[in-house]
């Protein structure tokens, strides 16, 4: 018999026992219901079934109830008695507590590991989503990250993309004729736009050592899943910064795993809690991006389970490859509510015994309409089921029960020190320095008795180191610099560009700018 997780069974006037087919699990699922319906509960019991049968877990704790994973429930009180009762109902006789491993995580540090990623690996695209930017916004942050792979240049944290949009703001000119405009506007834009996130935290995101994607997998010594839970109780002040983290983990997972094909088992199940957030104003581009990973990501051992009120919160293309559905209450106040009623009835198997859509309005707390796979991938009949009772604890944990798990996690030490490895803040830093010092030099012959006969100063080939000897330059120090030969570098264009300012009062006012701007943004 293939392995199976039990969900819930039925008593009187409900289904058949309701068991989620391992073998099936990757084929992804929806949670839904209501606040209050039971969706919390409903995700407890499943990270217990897959972390006892050796599947790894990820999930996000919204309210911090979810903690309650790493302690066994109480064998006390009237919530102990209510258990028993819906066990006894559905004949799940082998009910009892006990605790499951759990690894803590959190963006802030605070209520687990820190948990970082880099700037080049969030990538642009999901940066722009993160930052909210315009279509023009985001193609000068592509500008950017192009210059950064073209001059060697790591991006790590927010300091060193924003000392990368500083020097791409200088070298405008020299980068615009061969990427596009670089508007000046666009770039004032993204600062602000990173200071606004740096308000939020989002800098904690950001920085090394970033996360191994294999400290996921882990399981404890009796090959039990380790259940990965994000404290995200602070992070979803900033909604858009935690639906562009999961989603990003989401995409890693799906570019560095490799193809598996149909395993017995998942390698991970990936919960996706209050889901809507990841497709609120999403741009299509982003949409179907979702889709392509949940689309292939099964092949590659991982389950995606979308946790959120309404079905209809998840795009059309995605909610028929939800395979596995367990949908608690949705209320029916509103024209649309009845709406959105009816077309969640429509997504599943009927079943001639009542009405789908009747159910899914009466069903009470604790109670659902399911719909899992069966054998050879199969949509199960719509059955009410009645959930069965979680063995860990039902709810938060002690602060001090938390800080010891921590501390003993196999984790434990791993990623608590920050490393501020020499990346593009460093690089431009240095560069921007050693342009001070060629300015300081260029002053000197200005206290000099003139010269007979006027000699203009040319920074470039002093900056450059490779023209000394050439003749002067007739032209003006007014005029349009000349652009840069396709052969150099961009480095070497910013310096040349740089360097030709330096002759004039307007050219040291702009060094003293990029170094403040440098500095100001450590």
């Amino acid at each position: 018999m293939d392995e199976s997780i039990f969900i819930g069974g039925g008593g009187e006037g409900y289904g058949t026992s309701q068991h989620l087919l391992l073998k099936y699990a990757n084929r992804h699922g929806l949670i839904a219901g209501a606040t209050g319906t039971g969706k919390t509960v409903t995700l407890q019991i499943l990270a217990e079934g897959f972390s006892a049968m050796g599947v790894p877990v990820f999930l996000s704790d919204v309210k911090g109830d979810l903690a309650g994973l790493a302690q066994a429930g109480s064998a006390a009180g009237k919530l102990h008695e209510a258990f028993l009762a819906r066990a006894q109902t559905i004949g799940f006789t082998d009910f009892a507590y006990g605790a499951c491993p759990v690894t803590f995580w959190d963006l802030y540090g605070q209520k687990g590991h820190p948990v970082r990623t880099t700037v080049t690996e969030m990538g642009p695209l999901l940066l722009s989503r993160l930052l909210e930017l315009t279509e023009a916004q985001e193609g000068v942050l592509n500008i950017a990250f192009r210059v950064a792979d073209e001059e060697g240049m790591a991006l790590l944290d927010l300091k060193d993309l924003q000392a990368l949009l500083t020097f791409v703001g200088e070298a405008r000119a020299d980068l615009g004729l061969r990427y596009g405009n670089i508007a000046p506007a666009s770039i004032g834009a993204i600062q602000r736009r990173l200071l606004v996130l740096e308000g939020q935290g989002g800098d904690r995101l950001f920085g090394e050592p970033a996360l191994d994607l294999s400290d996921l997998f882990l399981t404890d010594e009796t090959g039990a899943g380790r259940i990965n839970i994000l404290a995200a109780d602070k992070l979803m002040a900033s909604p858009r910064l935690y639906a562009t983290f999961l989603l990003w983990l989401l995409s890693e997972l799906f570019e560095e795993l490799p193809e598996v094909g149909d395993p017995d088992k998942p390698k991970l199940v990936f919960f996706f809690d209050e889901a809507h957030l990841l497709f609120d104003d999403a741009p299509k581009a982003l949409v179907d991006k979702v889709e392509q990973v949940a689309r292939l990501i099964r092949s590659k051992g991982v389950g995606v389970y979308f946790v959120t009120q309404n079905p209809a919160d998840v795009p059309e293309d995605i909610l028929g490859q939800l395979g596995n559905r367990v949908q608690h209450a949705l209320r029916a106040y509103t024209a649309k509510d009845r709406q959105d009623l009816k077309q969640a009835a429509q997504n599943y198997r009927d079943n001639p015994r009542f009405d789908i859509e009747d159910a899914i309005r009466e069903v009470g707390t604790g109670e659902a309409v399911t719909s899992l796979l069966e054998r050879k991938g199969v949509p199960g009949v719509a059955e009410r089921t009645l959930i069965r009772p979680p063995s860990s604890h039902l709810g938060p944990i002690p602060d001090a029960t938390r800080a010891a798990l921590i501390g003993m996690s196999p984790l434990a030490g791993k990623y608590d020190t920050a490393i501020d490895r020499e990346s593009a803040f460093e690089i431009l830093q240095a560069r921007a320095a050693k342009a001070a010092e060629e300015a300081a030099a260029s002053a000197e012959p200005d206290t000099a008795p003139a010269a007979d006969t006027p000699r203009e100063f040319n920074a470039a080939r002093r900056y450059s180191g490779s023209r000394v000897g050439s003749a002067p330059s007739t032209k003006p120090a007014g005029r349009s610099r000349s652009s840069s030969s396709r052969s150099d570098s961009v480095g070497e264009a910013f310096a040349k560009s740089f360097a030709r300012q330096l002759g004039t009062q307007s050219g040291r006012a702009l060094v003293r700018g990029v170094l403040g701007g440098l500095f100001r943004s450590r």
